[in-house]
């Protein structure tokens, strides 16, 4: 049965074919209820567009590189045209902006469409649980849940979700290279609290692992503490990489 409010789940990818056969996969039941799935490519040098172009019924654009400037092209393209009959269930569908390391839970597409119905909330994010090794990260993901619960600020491993009217009346994600979606939920943080829903996506540990779980977690805090102390996003993304 479809849910209430159409919903569109883009994701960016970049040199991801090496998992985007099982993303895609694992969105398969959403689709079947109803759910667009937007593959946004940010310039893939290896076989993520043919192997995302093979699976039936996702869309896939080619956009400016940068996950902002990804998922700002992959939500404009779903959009109605201004005017349109359909504009106005346009402006009522949900975004949901997924990483392709990311799973969601089964019933994802229900629990959204619940959180936004009332108009309490018009975005919000999941908890999130780390894939990997290091016991540590069970621990990471726990203070991440903590903290967006506390603060009102959600990072993108927990999988974004927000009513198109919100995300138009916000701008869209700030043309910038790193904390794009820090600064989203400041700006959505205005309109409403976030809905933090307890039941967890899965993110892969992937660069926790591959640069060691306590330099991650110190250089995410201090690029997250320069950042609110007015560094520049493009700064920040050259000591990030």
């Amino acid at each position: 049965m479809p849910v209430p409010f159409p919903l569109t789940i883009v994701m960016p990818v970049l040199n991801e074919a090496a998992g985007i056969d099982a993303a895609l996969t694992a969105l398969a039941p959403l689709m079947g209820r109803g759910a667009r799935v937007v593959v946004a490519d940010g310039g893939s040098s290896d076989d993520t567009l043919a192997r995302a172009r093979r699976v039936e019924g996702v869309e896939v654009i080619q956009a400016l590189r940068g996950r902002a400037a990804q998922m700002n092209a992959g939500a404009q393209a779903v959009a109605a045209p201004p005017g349109s009959w359909h504009a106005a269930a346009s402006r009522s569908a949900i975004l949901l902006f997924l990483h392709a390391d990311t799973t969601l839970p089964p019933d994802a597409d229900r629990l959204i469409a619940q959180a936004l119905a009332q108009g309490r909330h018009v975005w919000g994010r999941f908890d999130v649980r780390i894939a990997g090794r290091p016991w540590m990260l069970g621990v990471v993901a726990g203070f991440m849940n903590l903290r967006s619960r506390w603060t009102g600020i959600a990072t993108g491993d927990q999988a974004l979700f927000m009513t198109r009217a919100a995300f138009e009346a916000v701008g869209g994600f700030p043309a910038q290279p790193l904390m794009e979606d820090i600064e989203l939920s400041k700006r959505l943080r205005r309109l409403s609290r976030p809905a933090c829903l307890r039941l967890r996506v899965t993110t892969s540990g992937r660069r926790w692992e591959a640069r060691g779980v306590w330099r991650t977690i110190v250089l995410m805090w201090r690029l997250r503490w320069a950042y609110w102390c007015g560094a520049s996003p493009h700064a920040l993304a050259r000591r990030y990489e």
